[in-house]
């Protein structure tokens, strides 16, 4: 069926993540209290790869959009939260460090909180995959992968990651820190999706519409692979 609207294009990305990601085997038995604390562990050192690779993929996106304000400032207002807005304290690496911490204390990090720790297949291929299609895009391809293959669900899943690693299981001998979730769901994704949105919604044609799709769709798809490929390393632990 022929996409007619933007709104249809929200919805069959929607579709997408409902059936590939919050019904998916990882988030359900997260949120069901079944991993044990060796599993949490290893989400939490494998997960941190792709969290201090996404300004790498912001700068990709900045990279591949036009050299015109309204294209690149929504990415660099993105980039600019990964660092903090300019507070040290603040640094997306830090939040996420202060996670990891309490999820994998005996793994020790260096001075720029980098796990010393093998990083599995479905990490890096998450990101070379981001990266790769960036490279390759067009301006408005570039735009979608963005705020609809991250941005437009990544506050949600996030924030039911959060609420997951809150369940009593995970917690009984000390409690995760799980900041860095909250703070995603709740400020940060959904502004970084309306800035996205401002510009993809001026695009109307049936082209263009098909075309925002098809790059939502594949990197959401890849998102969806990747906490696949996770939950299949954590089996292995």
């Amino acid at each position: 069926m022929a996409i007619k609207n933007y709104e249809q294009i929200e919805q069959k990305i929607w579709d997408i993540v409902e059936a590939e990601i919050i019904q998916g085997t990882f988030m359900q038995t997260l949120l069901a209290g079944q991993w044990t604390q060796a599993q949490v562990r290893e989400f939490a050192l494998q997960y941190s790869y792709y969290s201090r690779n996404f300004p790498r993929i912001l700068g990709a996106a900045i990279a591949a959009v036009k050299p015109e304000d309204d294209w690149w400032v929504p990415l660099v207002d993105n980039l600019w939260d990964e660092g903090g807005r300019g507070n040290p304290k603040a640094y997306h690496s830090r939040l996420y460090h202060s996670f990891l911490i309490t999820a994998a204390p005996d793994v020790p990090t260096n001075e720029k909180y980098v796990p010393d720790y093998p990083v599995a297949p479905a990490a890096k291929e998450a990101v070379d995959t981001f990266i790769y299609f960036l490279r390759n895009a067009t301006p408005l391809e570039a735009m979608a992968a963005i705020g609809f293959g991250s941005e437009l669900f990544a506050g949600k899943v996030m924030k039911l990651i959060g609420k997951g690693l809150e369940h009593p299981n995970y917690n009984k001998e000390h409690k995760l820190n799980t900041t860095f979730w909250t703070v995603h769901a709740d400020h940060h994704e959904p502004r970084h999706y309306q800035l996205c949105k401002n510009v993809l919604n001026r695009y109307t044609s049936p082209q263009d519409l098909e075309l925002m799709y098809r790059a939502g769709a594949y990197i959401t798809r890849s998102e969806a692979r990747f906490y696949d490929g996770l939950y299949e390393r954590m089996k292995s632990v």
